[in-house]
């Protein structure tokens, strides 16, 4: 019998080669991520609630079959972790807010939760989120302050900052977040893990997010093999997501090991000057970019045409916002984060026209992105300028920025977009903070992704320090 440590170490993939070996089995290794959620939870805070006597519950009977030969999928007996932005069959789905109520059947399950479930997957957990995943930290009225796993004075980003905690400290080694300007990415680059967000559509989501077409749900794992994985599993149609895509041809799984040798790869360092980098994440970001071109990449330094598109995002956005809230009475508002109150107050005060100048601008970008990739298949750039700063802030302290979105412009314009876009660790700071870099393709070409990110995992870019 393996040891407790040893599982909460091991990755998805391993994990079932495991199981079907006969190695462990999955009520071991769900123990032991159910240990270490429990063990870590006093110190990041990386859990609403945790779901033990139906996790090992759900472990026994993949077990069993297992012992028959007969597993019901690719995660069958994989603890995973869901952000309680998304339905999950039998737990309250709060959003990180005290103005919903626990009361409620909650028999449905999201669209990505419903398709794990079908694979055999473990829910450990629901996993935190500030309110609505309104903002680039997480911390909420409900729920508190999250924090890195690498230094806990520091926040671990948003908005699926628990699921991104709980995934680089071994509680469950996949995770379900969801990312409307960043929230998979920049808490991914935050604690040192891998996020995909991948092509809109491509993972179905129900009910319809406020925030309309930014909206996207993404694996958050250890590695892009993993992410692959979760990928090939939550990718495919649901009726419900009348705006989800077809199904995909082949796995994603199976075109990770084609590498990067010659593709075009545009490196971005500061989108053309028009961001301030750390100096530490430049460097790191700068060495794996050097990395890809010794796997046989064509690298270019070039950047995208396009101007920081934040207002109309912020458009966007807290319209999106102000919808969420738009039936909520007094008492409830009185409830909300006073900064997500704030920008609900101001998308309230947007017209149609205003919104629809907002989404002119998104149609251009989306035309100048569309082209740019004409050229290049691979877009790099930092995941964010900085390393994680102090926990239950949303912007750092003297850094002039008055939203999140101030430190987070390498994200947000490719939710405007559609487009595929990962973050993968590439080192750390002088401090020990994770740098992460972004990793960006046209959309439909998540493949190009993973296997960019793939290839880079494999010359240990995540070891480099900074």
């Amino acid at each position: 019998m393996a040891e407790s440590t040893e599982l909460t170490e091991l990755t998805a993939l391993q994990l079932v080669d495991g199981y079907r070996k006969g190695e462990f089995s999955p009520v071991e290794a769900t123990r032991a991520a159910l240990e270490r959620a429990e063990r870590i939870q006093p110190q990041v805070n990386a859990f609403v609630r945790l779901l033990g006597d139906e996790a090992l519950d759900q472990a026994r009977a993949s077990a069993e079959r297992w012992r028959r030969g007969e597993p019901a999928g690719l995660v069958d007996g994989v603890p995973v972790t869901v952000k309680d932005i998304l339905l999950l069959r039998g737990a309250p789905t709060l959003k990180g807010s005290r103005a919903v109520s626990e009361q409620g059947r909650w028999d449905e399950d999201a669209p990505s939760v419903a398709r794990l479930r079908e694979h055999g997957a473990v829910f450990l957990g629901k996993t935190t989120t500030p309110e609505f995943g309104w903002k680039g930290v997480t911390d909420s009225p409900l729920s508190g302050v999250t924090r890195n796993p690498h230094d806990p004075t520091r926040t671990a980003g948003g908005s699926s900052g628990g699921a991104a905690a709980a995934v680089a400290l071994g509680a469950g080694p996949l995770a379900l977040g969801t990312d409307g300007g960043g929230s998979v990415r920049i808490p991914a680059a935050f604690c040192g893990i891998f996020a995909l967000k991948p092509t809109y559509g491509r993972v179905p989501l129900y009910p319809a997010s406020a925030f309309g077409t930014l909206a996207h749900v993404g694996p958050m794992t250890r590695d892009a093999a993993d992410a692959a994985l979760l990928l090939d599993v939550i990718g495919t149609p649901d009726s419900r997501d009348w705006s989800a895509l077809g199904p995909v041809t082949g796995a994603f799984s199976a075109g990770l090991s084609q590498g990067v040798r010659g593709l075009k790869v545009a490196y971005s360092p500061s989108l053309g000057g028009q961001v301030a980098v750390q100096p530490a994440v430049a460097a790191a970001v700068r060495r794996a970019v050097e990395r890809l071109a010794e796997l046989g990449a064509y690298v270019t330094e070039a950047d995208p045409d396009f101007t920081d598109p934040v207002e109309a995002f912020h458009t966007l956005w807290f319209s999106g916002a102000a919808r969420v809230t738009q039936a909520f009475g007094p008492h409830q508002r009185k409830l909300l984060d006073p900064g997500l109150r704030e920008i609900c107050d101001r998308g309230a005060r947007y017209s149609a026209l205003d919104y629809l100048a907002a989404v002119d601008v998104r149609m251009e970008l989306g035309r100048r992105m569309g082209r740019f990739h004409d050229s290049y298949d691979l877009l790099v750039t930092p995941t964010l300028p900085i390393t994680a700063f102090e926990a239950g802030m949303e912007v750092p302290k003297g850094s002039g920025h008055r939203r999140w979105t101030g430190w987070t412009p390498f994200t947000y314009p490719f939710n405007m977009t559609q487009q595929p876009a990962a973050s993968v660790p590439v080192g750390t700071d002088d401090d020990g903070l994770p740098v992460g870099l972004q990793l960006v393709a046209a959309r439909h070409r998540d493949d190009l992704v993973l296997r960019a990110a793939h290839a880079l995992e494999g010359t240990g870019v995540r070891r480099s320090g900074g």
